[in-house]
């Protein structure tokens, strides 16, 4: 029983020396956690995956600095999958903060994993368009009017007007794409995407937002919503499909997987505590009313 209540009136500096040994040996290790695939993020990776060579699956990165560790993967994860299927890829956002996001989609990503692509012909930066959901509203009905240029890719690639951009052969609205991806952290973002874009036009969307708003997405599933990754958790998910199905990005595509490893030991690390935690509760009162007695 001394065990017990001195376990109960453990120095909470501790657990915080414990929590984070177990977040610092997984991360040192870079192993992948085990993440079986949820089936909200399978129908958004069949989705993708269905689509025939050649379609245009537009991507918008609505995030900011602060949800990179979340989003990023995400993005990057959908981007792999787009282009290893032959898809033509159109990045673009909506958010002041996107620019760099895309850039580091086209220079982490493309450049590494698929110099064979062509810029203008296989992928497209766009760049940033102010106006928030107004500017979905408006690509409903012209496109061409609201991305004249895109934004170009360094010093080879400079911007030009959409008409000298092969890719946009046959982009009138927002309606002319396959799928429509949008990768969010708020306001506006996947939802706004779904209301201004996928029910007006019938453009069919899906995509991935921070932990703390999937639930808020939820009800627009599986009708509304070609499915979700959630957080951390449905990044990880949607790279174990991805690199499931080509070997190829085992080293370069699992990055919140091996994220997700310290961050499944800490929880258990905490779920440990809260189970001792109590045990030693119960034992101290029970002794204390035995000595009542």
């Amino acid at each position: 029983m001394n065990f017990l209540e001195k376990l109960g009136h453990l120095d909470r500096r501790w657990i915080f020396v414990l929590i984070a040994v177990a977040v610092t040996i997984p991360l040192l290790l870079g192993r992948p956690a085990p993440v079986p695939p949820s089936p909200i993020v399978k129908t958004l990776y069949q989705a993708i995956d269905e689509l025939p060579p050649g379609s245009k699956v537009l991507l918008s990165l609505d995030y900011g600095p602060s949800t990179v560790p979340e989003n990023d993967p995400m993005a990057h994860a959908i981007a792999r999958h787009v282009l290893k299927k032959d898809l033509r890829l159109y990045c673009l956002t909506i958010w002041a903060t996107g620019p760099p996001l895309i850039r580091r989609v086209l220079d982490t990503v493309i450049a590494t994993g698929f110099p064979d692509k062509r810029y203008g012909e296989d992928f497209l930066n766009l760049g940033f368009k102010v106006g928030n959901q107004g500017v979905i509203h408006a690509i409903t009905t012209d496109f061409r009017g609201t991305w004249t240029a895109d934004e170009g890719w360094g010093d080879d690639f400079p911007s030009r007007p959409v008409d000298q951009i092969p890719m946009m052969e046959g982009i009138r609205t927002v309606g002319d794409f396959d799928f429509v991806a949008a990768i969010g952290s708020g306001f506006p973002g996947l939802k706004e995407w779904v209301q201004f874009a996928g029910d007006p036009v019938g453009v069919p969307v899906g995509g991935g937002v921070t932990a703390v708003e999937a639930p808020l997405l939820y009800p627009y599933y599986p009708k509304q919503l070609q499915g979700l990754m959630g957080g951390l958790l449905g990044a990880a998910e949607y790279e174990a499909l991805v690199t499931e199905a080509y070997p190829e990005f085992e080293e370069a595509g699992k990055t919140a997987l091996i994220r997700m490893f310290p961050q499944t030991v800490a929880h258990l690390v905490i779920v440990a505590f809260v189970i001792l935690g109590n045990i030693s509760f119960f034992a101290t009162r029970g002794r204390e009313r035995g000595g009542r007695r």
